[in-house]
């Protein structure tokens, strides 16, 4: 399955439609239901940074249910501006979508694509999808073809740790395998799970045999994936 047939498939079951903001996949929702809407928690959106050279202020951007909060410190070298306390400003999601002045400053800060972003937040557009729960994650990741992973993990930060998560690289080991044995477990530990998927069948015996040797433990055994169990090419 593609990522484009995924994409489909939450379309339709939950009846959304789905908006590409570049830091992230969005699951624009019409109406959203009480149990999706429990994914949102207290803080839709939070990011800090530095303001663009030569600027060294500080910036902390905020967006939750119901408001944004942005605040800010001002660092500065000159003894006059030791006393300069931190400002903060809150405003609700329709003032923020009508003040062009605080937008600016989000966009000098942090990007376009981060002001895009908070904006579509503000106008309830939520990005349900990377909110599910991890182990329903992994569940929807599994019938994706592999080689759509890779562009899966560029979408936004939480679907590339996902994608290259050891967690998501066992699950697709165990996928493709017959049997998982003992010793590729513990092999795994040592070089990770991705590591012995990409290894090819011959050296992927090859490390098992080195390792049963500083083991001291015979170097055949019988339980071990066939060529057929493995799609190690």
């Amino acid at each position: 399955m593609s990522v484009k047939s995924l994409y489909d498939c939450l379309y339709m079951e939950m009846m959304t439609q789905t908006v590409c903001v570049g830091v992230s996949v969005v699951l624009v929702t019409r109406q959203p239901y009480l149990g999706m809407a429990s994914l949102l928690g207290e803080t839709l959106f939070e990011l800090s940074g530095q303001g663009p050279a030569p600027m060294k202020d500080y910036f902390h951007f905020t967006i939750t249910p119901t408001e944004v909060v942005w605040s800010w410190w001002n660092i500065s070298l000159r003894s006059g501006s030791r006393s300069t306390t931190p400002g903060q400003l809150r405003e609700s999601h329709e003032d923020f979508l009508e003040d062009s002045r605080l937008q600016n400053h989000v966009a000098m800060v942090f990007g376009p694509r981060i002001l895009q972003y908070s904006k579509n937040l503000c106008q309830g557009h939520y990005d349900y999808i990377v909110r599910l729960p991890n182990a329903l994650l992994f569940t929807i990741m599994a019938h994706l073809d592999l080689e759509d992973i890779s562009g899966l993990s560029r979408t936004c930060r939480k679907f590339k740790e996902l994608c290259n998560s050891e967690e998501f690289w066992e699950q697709t080991v165990r996928k493709h395998c017959d049997t998982v044995t003992p010793t590729v477990e513990a092999l795994a530990k040592e070089v990770g799970w991705r590591t012995i998927f990409f290894t090819n069948k011959l050296q992927l015996q090859m490390q098992i045999s080195r390792r049963k040797q500083k083991e001291n433990q015979p170097c055949d055994d019988q339980n071990e994936p066939s060529s057929s169990s493995v799609p190690f090419e």
